[in-house]
């Protein structure tokens, strides 16, 4: 099986540092990127063609949200995880209009992270979740109705 391809995001250099150093632990997992800006994260997703985008909302020359936009209208197959200190439900709802694929915060646990990106046992693939629980608390908590098919949420 393949390594799991992952680009990383973010304008703090020691983020960056911190995210590789986790994930260049998992033996099935390859970061092939990095961008300090939204910018230079559309572009080197266009060349690397990463499984996983892990991206932090605000960063100079193009936010978060922009730089999610226009990675997925390129390429719908790269899984975007939004990694990000807000934890306000607007920039949730942005950035998964933007096509972001998970939205968990900075202060998640080290196996949060790690987590959606492993690949399944049966596909082989790569799953990013939906919505983290919290979240998806905040998108449904005024529904009135019970959804058809329940989402799987990490």
């Amino acid at each position: 099986m393949s390594k799991i391809r992952i680009l990383l995001a973010d304008d703090h250099g020691v983020v960056r540092k911190g995210l590789r150093f986790l994930l260049d632990r998992q033996p099935e997992m390859e970061v092939v990127g990095e961008a300090a800006n939204g910018r230079d994260a559309v572009k080197l997703a266009g060349e690397l063609t990463p499984d996983v985008v892990i991206m932090d909302v605000a960063m100079p020359q193009l936010n978060g949200i922009e730089a999610t936009a226009q990675i997925v209208k390129r390429n719908a197959a790269v899984g975007v995880i939004i990694l990000s200190m807000y934890s306000d439900e607007g920039y949730l709802v942005r950035t998964l209009t933007a096509g972001a694929k998970g939205y968990l915060l900075k202060d998640s646990a080290e196996a949060d992270l790690r987590a959606p990106l492993k690949p399944s046992q049966k596909s082989g693939r790569f799953s990013v979740p939906l919505l983290p629980k919290r979240c998806w608390k905040i998108m449904c908590g005024n529904c009135n109705r019970k959804a058809s098919k329940t989402p799987t949420v990490y």
